[in-house]
C-alpha cells in the first residue's frame, strides 16, 4: 500500500536558508555576501566555515543543516563539480527534496558557470569529471551527473541574465526570491497519508497540464472521506508552480461568521499578492481588488468546503478574469454543485480499500503499518466497521491507543449499539445542514427501515406516507447522505452515516416505545411482548431469528399476540420476519402502508386482517395456498411480492386491485393458476414469474396488458403455449427474458418468425438456453431498433447472427456458455461482450476500427481463440511471416522447437497441454516463447540480471525502426532469491533522455518445466522519436512470482532512409500493430483510460515525476499500420552483428 509522509508546517526547521558553495571559489566573496545578506534581511542561515578539507563523507552536522532547512542555495562556481563534497552535498539535497513532496525548496545560482554546463557537464565541468572518472566509483559518477542535470532544470538564477554581472544587485534579486518562495509555506498535513498519492494523481497531472484555460476542479465526497486532506496535499505539490495560490479552509463555516465574506477575502488577497495586506471594507470592494490581483498573475485558488451555489457563483462569475492557466479546486459534500456548466473536472473520492484502512487504522492505534499480532482480530472488525471513512479510522484508532484488549473488546460491543459520538458529529453535518423536516424525517426512515431498497418501491410507500420522496431522495444524494448504484437503482447509505441517522432516533428517547422507529430487534421484541408500544411509533422491524436465545422464553419460538400492535395508531412501516402472531386482526395495523412479512405463517390472509391502506404488500417464503379466501378490495395495493411461496397454487382475482403496478412471483413452484382478471390491470409495468415451473398457460388476455413493461417468464419449463399476437401487442415492452424455455415448443411457428415478430419496443431481451440454432435468427432485426441489451448464451448457433449487425443501439452482448460458437465476425460497436465458457470460438473481428476498446469483455475457458482484431493474434511459429522468422533469427531453429506449455491471463488454453511453439502478434509487438538456456553471442547488449540500461548509436541516415528483447528465465526453485509480488510478465522500456516510456504485457507466455529454461524473443515496432541516436535507455523485465529471469539481451534494428522515403514495416500484421502516442497518464477522465487490459504504450511524463511512475500503466487505444516489407529501407545492426539467419 502507499504511505505519503508529507511535511507540515508545524514540523521543526533551524535554518531558513542552507549555503552550498565552493568554499575556494566564493567563501570570501560572493558567497559571504550573499550570507551577510539573507543574515541581514532576518533569515537563519547555515554556511559551513570549515576551510579544511573534509573527509570521504559529509559531516554529520551538515547533513542535520540539510534536513532542517526550508530552503538550500546552491552557488554554482566553475571548480564547484571539482569538490566531491559539494557534489555529493548537492545529491543530499535533491534527495531531502524528493523525499519532502517538494517541501524543500531548492535554488540554483549560476555565479560564473553557464546553466547548460552543469546540465550537460560540459565546459570546465568536463576536466573535473575526467578526474573524478578515473578515481570514483562508476555509480558515485553516475549519481552526480544526473543530480546536475537535475538541477539545471530546476527554475534558477544567472549572474548575467538577471542583473548584468552587478553582483549587488544580484544578491538584492536573490533575497527577495528567497524572501517570496519562504513566504509562500505549505499546509500542515497529517504524516502517514495512506494510499494518497493514488488518490491526488489524477488531480496532480490536471494542474500540471499545460494549459492556457482556467481551469475547475470539485472534489467531491461524504464527510470524513478525505476531501480537504486530498486537497491539501495536492495543493502542497503544486503551488509553487503557480506566481500565487491561496488555500480558503472552511468556507461554509468563516463565511456565516460576522463579516465573514470579508475575512474571507481578505485573506485571498494576502496569499496572491504574497502576504501584501490590504484593507477592505466590504464585499463589493472585495472584488474589485481581487478581480486586478487575479488578472494579472497564473494562480491556484482552493476553496474548501463550499457548501451552496452562491458561494460557487462568486468564483464562476469571476472566471473569464482569471490570468490564462489558473486552476480553482473547491472540496464540497453538495453533489448539485457539480452540476454547473462551467466546472471541467469532478473528483469522486471513493473510501479507502480494505488494506488501506487497517494501515491508516494501525498507524494511528500502534504506531506502525500493521497492527500487534495479539490485536489483528479486533483490529479487523474495527476496520470493518468503519467502512473504509478515513475519519472513524483515525477517531477509533486514536482512542484505542496503548488499551488493552479486554477494553478492545467491551468498546467494540458499545459501537454495535450506540456509535461513537466525535464520527456521529462529524457526520451529522450534513443532515443538519439538510433545509426542512421533511428531508430530514425522509432520510431517518430511510436509515432505519429502506437502505438496500428498489429506489421505486420506496418511492411508492413514502409517497403513501405523505412524502414528497423523488426530490427527497435528490436533496439526500446531494448531500452525500445516500446514493443510487448505477444500472440497479438501488438505495444506498454508508454504514456509519445510516448509523448516524438511527443514533438521532435512539436519542429521542431512552424508553424505545416513546421513539418514532424502532429498527433494533431486541427493542421491537420487547415492546411486543410487554404490549407497551405507543402512536409515536411510525415503523418497526423485528426479526426473530436476530433476537436474543438466551431471554428467558426463546424467542425463536415465542408466539406474539396482534393486539401487541392495538396502540400503535401511527404505525405505517412493519417488517416481521419469522413473526408467528396469535389473535384477531381486526384492529392490527389500520394505516399500514407497507408490510413485509418474510415466512407469513397461514395458508391465506385473514378476512379480518386490514388492508385496505396497504401500497406495497411483501410475503416472500410464505406459506400462503392462496392470497385470501373470498373478496378483499386492495384499492391502495400498488407492488405485490409472493416470491419463492411455494404452496401458492392460484392468484387472486385481480379486479380487486385495480391500481397494480408490480406483480412478483418468482419461484412459486405449485402456482398452476393466473386469474384471467390479470389482463384488466391497467396500470401493470412489471411482471415477474421466472421459475414458475408447473405454470402451463397464461391467460390469453395478458396480451391486454398495455402497460406492462418488463414480462419474465423464464425457468417456466412448461409453458405450452404464449401466443406471437400476445406479445406483439404489448406496445410498452421493454424487457422480455424467456431463459430456458425452448422457442420450438413455446410457439408453433417457425422459431425465425417468431423472433422477427417480437415488439419493436424492446430495449432488453434474454433468450438464454432457449435452443436457438443458426437457422433459428430472421435475416435481420431492424425493427428492434431501440434493443440495447441481448443475451443469447447457452444456445447452439455457430456464428455471429447477421440479424445483430443491423443493431445499431446495442451495446451489451451475451454468448456465454455457447460452446458451439466459432466466429464472432464483424461485431456491432459494444460497451460489454460475454464470452464466457465460448469453447469452441476461434476468431473475433468488428464492423468499424477501434470498436475493440469502446467496452469490456468477460471471458474465460476459451481455448481456442486465437485471432482477436486489434488485440492479438496467435498462429503456429512456422506461418508466422518469413521476414520476421528470418529478422530474429529464428529460421534455423524451428524444427528443432519442442511444444511448451503456455499460460494466459484470459483463461484461453489450458495449461497442462503442450501446443506447438506459437508466435503472437500484439498492440505492434511480435512475441515468442520456446526452450533455450542463453543469449546469442550476437546480441551486444547483454546482463545476467533482469535490465539492461544503453545508449542508442548515433548514425548519419538512420532511425531505430525495431527493438528486439531477447529474454532467459526459469522457474524459481523454493529458496531462489525472488520477490513476490502481483505484476503481470512484462518488458518495460524507459528513454530517459525524452522521458517517453514503454510496457508491454503479453497475453499469453511460456510455462517452463522444473529444471528447464524458457526463452522470450519479442520485436517492438517502433516510430519515428522513441528511440532517437543518442538517447539514453534503461531495459528491464518483470516476471510473474514464481518465475525469474536469468539473462537479458538487446539489439536494435535501425534502417537507412532512401531517397523514395518509403516506409518500413516488419510485417507485423496490420490488424494488431496497434499504438498511439499518449501524453497523459492513468486516472485521466477519458474513456480510454478505464481499461483492464495492459497494452503496449509509450507515454509523455514530467521529467520531475520520472521516478514515481515507474509503475504507471496507461492502456492505448487502436490505430491502423500498412504492413509490407522491407520496401526502400536496408535494416542494418548498428555496432553490433546480424542475428543468426539474417541476410542483409
Amino acid at each position: 500500500s502507499e504511505t505519503s509522509s508529507v511535511s507540515s508546517t508545524s514540523g521543526y526547521y533551524r535554518y531558513h536558508v542552507f549555503l552550498s558553495f565552493r568554499g575556494q571559489d566564493t567563501r570570501k566573496t560572493f558567497t559571504d555576501h550573499l550570507y551577510t545578506a539573507l543574515v541581514n534581511a532576518g533569515f537563519r542561515t547555515f554556511r559551513d566555515y570549515d576551510e579544511v578539507e573534509r573527509g570521504e563523507g559529509i559531516k554529520p552536522e551538515l547533513q542535520k543543516a540539510i534536513k532542517h532547512s526550508r530552503t538550500s542555495v546552491i552557488v554554482f562556481s566553475k571548480d564547484y563539480a571539482s569538490s566531491r563534497w559539494c557534489l555529493d552535498e548537492l545529491v543530499m539535497i535533491l534527495e531531502r527534496k524528493s523525499r519532502t513532496s517538494d517541501d524543500h525548496v531548492v535554488l540554483p545560482v549560476f555565479y560564473d558557470v553557464d546553466p547548460s554546463h552543469v546540465r550537460k557537464q560540459t565546459g570546465s565541468l568536463a576536466k573535473a569529471f575526467a578526474r573524478h572518472q578515473k578515481s570514483q566509483p562508476l555509480q558515485k559518477v553516475k549519481a552526480w551527473r544526473e543530480a546536475l542535470a537535475e538541477v539545471a532544470d530546476l527554475a534558477g538564477m544567472v549572474l548575467q541574465n538577471q542583473a548584468n554581472g552587478y553582483e549587488s544587485k544580484f544578491i538584492k534579486k536573490i533575497v527577495k526570491v528567497i524572501g517570496d518562495k519562504l513566504s509562500r509555506t505549505p499546509l500542515s498535513v497529517a504524516p502517514n497519508l495512506v494510499g494518497m498519492h493514488s488518490r491526488v494523481e489524477r488531480i496532480n497531472f490536471w494542474l500540471q497540464r499545460r494549459s492556457t484555460d482556467v481551469g475547475i476542479l470539485v472534489i467531491y465526497g461524504m464527510s470524513g472521506i478525505g476531501k480537504t486532506t486530498i486537497a491539501k496535499t495536492v495543493y502542497n505539490s503544486n503551488f509553487r508552480i503557480f506566481k500565487g495560490s491561496s488555500f480558503l479552509e472552511n468556507i461554509k463555516e468563516v463565511s456565516q461568521q460576522p463579516n465573514g465574506l470579508v475575512q474571507i477575502q481578505t485573506q485571498l488577497l494576502s496569499d496572491i499578492l504574497n502576504g501584501t495586506k490590504m484593507k477592505i471594507s466590504n464585499v463589493s470592494e472585495g472584488l474589485v481588488k481581487i478581480a486586478n490581483a487575479i488578472s494579472s498573475r497564473r494562480i491556484l485558488l482552493v476553496l474548501d468546503d463550499v457548501d451552496h451555489m452562491d458561494q460557487l457563483d462568486a468564483v464562476l462569475q469571476m472566471k473569464d478574469q482569471f490570468y490564462p492557466g489558473s486552476k480553482i479546486i473547491i472540496t464540497t459534500r453538495r453533489a448539485r454543485l457539480l452540476k454547473a456548466h462551467q466546472v471541467t473536472e469532478v473528483y469522486a473520492v471513493e473510501t479507502l480499500t480494505q488494506e488501506e484502512s487497517l494501515e491508516l487504522f494501525s498507524w494511528h492505534t500502534f504506531g506502525q503499518d500493521h497492527p500487534i499480532e495479539d490485536y489483528i482480530e479486533y483490529s479487523e472488525k474495527l476496520v470493518d466497521h468503519c467502512g473504509g471513512l478515513p475519519l472513524a479510522l483515525k477517531v477509533l484508532g486514536s482512542s484505542l491507543l496503548g488499551e488493552s484488549i479486554c477494553l478492545w473488546k467491551s468498546a467494540l460491543e458499545k459501537l454495535e449499539a450506540i456509535p461513537n459520538g466525535d464520527i456521529i458529529n462529524k457526520l451529522r453535518v450534513s443532515y443538519d445542514s439538510l433545509q426542512d423536516d421533511h428531508d430530514r424525517e425522509l432520510f431517518l426512515h430511510i436509515a432505519c427501515f429502506f437502505v438496500g431498497m428498489d429506489k421505486d418501491n420506496i418511492v411508492k410507500i413514502l409517497d403513501g406516507c405523505d412524502f414528497y420522496t423523488i426530490v427527497g431522495i435528490q436533496n439526500l444524494i446531494d448531500r452525500c447522505l445516500v446514493t443510487i448504484i448505477d444500472g440497479r437503482d438501488k438505495v444506498q447509505m454508508h454504514d456509519l452515516i445510516r448509523g448516524m441517522g438511527r443514533e438521532i432516533v435512539r436519542l429521542e428517547s431512552k424508553e424505545p416505545w416513546k421513539r418514532s422507529r424502532v429498527w433494533h430487534h431486541k427493542d421491537s421484541f420487547k415492546i411486543l411482548t410487554e404490549k407497551n408500544g405507543t402512536e409515536t411509533i411510525e415503523g418497526l422491524v423485528l426479526d426473530m431469528h436476530m433476537c436474543p436465545t438466551n431471554s428467558p422464553i426463546n424467542s425463536n419460538e415465542k408466539v406474539l399476540e396482534t393486539n401487541a400492535f392495538s396502540r400503535m395508531h401511527e404505525l405505517k412501516l412493519l417488517h416481521l420476519s419469522y413473526v408467528k402472531l396469535d389473535g384477531c386482526y381486526a384492529e392490527f395495523c389500520t394505516g399500514l402502508r407497507w408490510l413485509c412479512w418474510l415466512e407469513f405463517p397461514l395458508d391465506s390472509i385473514p378476512t379480518d386482517f386490514p388492508v385496505g391502506n396497504l401500497i406495497v404488500l411483501e410475503m416472500q417464503y410464505s406459506g400462503l395456498r392462496q392470497i385470501y379466501e373470498g373478496t378483499k378490495c386492495l384499492w391502495s395495493l400498488k407492488i405485490l411480492d409472493l416470491s419463492h411461496s411455494h404452496s401458492l397454487t392460484e392468484t387472486m382475482d385481480f379486479s380487486y386491485c385495480p391500481n397494480l403496478e408490480k406483480l412478483v412471483l418468482v419461484d412459486c413452484t405449485s402456482l398452476i393458476y393466473v386469474h384471467g382478471s390479470i389482463g384488466n390491470l391497467e396500470r401493470l409495468i412489471y411482471l415477474n414469474m421466472k421459475d414458475c415451473k408447473k405454470i402451463r398457460l397464461l391467460p390469453k388476455n395478458i396480451c391486454m396488458l398495455n402497460s406492462l413493461e418488463t414480462f419474465i417468464i423464464s425457468g417456466c419449463s412448461n409453458l405450452k403455449e404464449l401466443s406471437i399476437e400476445m406479445l406483439r401487442n404489448m406496445d410498452s415492452l421493454k424487457v422480455l427474458e424467456t431463459d430456458g424455455i425452448p422457442i420450438s415448443e413455446l410457439w408453433l411457428e417457425r422459431s425465425s418468425s417468431i423472433l422477427g415478430s417480437l415488439p419493436c419496443s424492446l430495449v432488453e431481451l434474454s433468450l438464454w438456453g432457449c435452443n436457438l440454432s443458426d437457422d433459428a435468427f430472421p435475416m435481420d432485426f431492424s425493427h428492434l431498433s431501440s434493443l440495447q441489451r441481448l443475451n443469447l448464451g447457452n444456445n447452439p448457433f455457430g456464428s455471429l447472427p447477421n440479424c445483430i449487425k443491423g443493431l445499431t443501439r446495442l451495446h451489451k452482448l451475451s454468448f456465454s456458455e455457447c460452446t458451439s460458437l466459432k466466429s464472432l465476425l464483424r461485431l456491432p460497436k459494444l460497451s460489454y461482450l460475454d464470452i464466457t465458457d465460448c469453447i469452441s470460438l476461434e476468431k473475433i473481428t468488428y464492423q468499424y476500427p477501434l470498436l475493440a476498446w469502446e467496452g469490456g469483455t468477460t471471458l474465460s475457458c476459451n481455448y481456442n481463440l486465437v485471432e482477436w482484431e486489434y488485440r492479438y493474434k496467435l498462429q503456429p511459429i512456422g506461418s508466422v511471416d518469413v521476414e520476421m522468422i528470418n529478422l530474429l533469427g529464428l529460421c534455423n531453429l524451428l524444427e528443432s522447437m519442442a511444444p511448451i506449455r503456455m499460460y494466459t491471463s484470459h483463461g484461453n488454453l489450458r495449461e497442462d497441454d503442450p501446443i506447438p511453439v506459437q508466435g503472437l502478434y500484439e498492440y505492434g509487438v511480435f512475441s515468442t516463447f520456446f526452450g533455450g538456456n542463453e543469449v546469442p553471442g550476437q546480441f551486444s547488449h547483454k546482463s545476467r540480471g533482469s535490465s539492461i540500461s544503453f545508449t542508442v548509436p548515433l548514425l548519419d541516415n538512420h532511425r531505430t525502426r525495431g527493438l528486439i528483447v531477447f529474454v532467459v528465465y526459469v522457474s524459481a526453485d523454493y529458496d531462489s532469491p525472488i520477490v513476490h509480488h502481483s505484476y503481470l510478465s512484462q518488458i518495460r522500456v524507459k528513454n530517459k533522455s525524452n522521458g517517453l516510456r514503454g510496457m508491454y504485457c503479453p497475453s499469453y507466455y511460456g510455462i517452463p518445466g522444473e529444471g528447464e529454461d524458457m526463452i522470450w524473443l519479442s520485436h517492438w515496432n517502433l516510430e519515428d522519436d522513441q528511440l532517437d541516436g543518442g538517447n539514453e535507455v534503461v531495459v528491464s523485465v518483470i516476471m510473474e512470482s514464481g518465475l525469474l529471469v536469468k539473462e537479458l539481451g538487446i539489439q536494435l534494428v535501425q534502417v537507412q532512409e532512401e531517397e523514395n522515403h518509403n516506409m518500413m514495416s516488419i510485417s507485423t500484421d496490420s490488424s494488431y500493430d496497434d499504438r498511439i502516442w499518449y501524453n497523459k497518464r492513468l486516472g485521466d477522465s477519458d474513456e480510454e483510460d478505464q481499461r483492464e487490459e495492459v497494452f503496449s504504450r509509450f507515454v509523455c511524463l514530467p521529467d520531475e515525476e520520472e521516478e514515481q511512475q515507474d509503475d504507471i500503466t496507461v492502456a492505448t487505444t487502436t490505430g491502423n499500420n500498412n504492413s509490407g516489407g522491407l520496401g526502400g529501407w536496408k535494416v542494418l545492426a548498428a555496432c553490433f552483428c546480424c542475428p543468426v539467419g539474417m541476410k542483409m
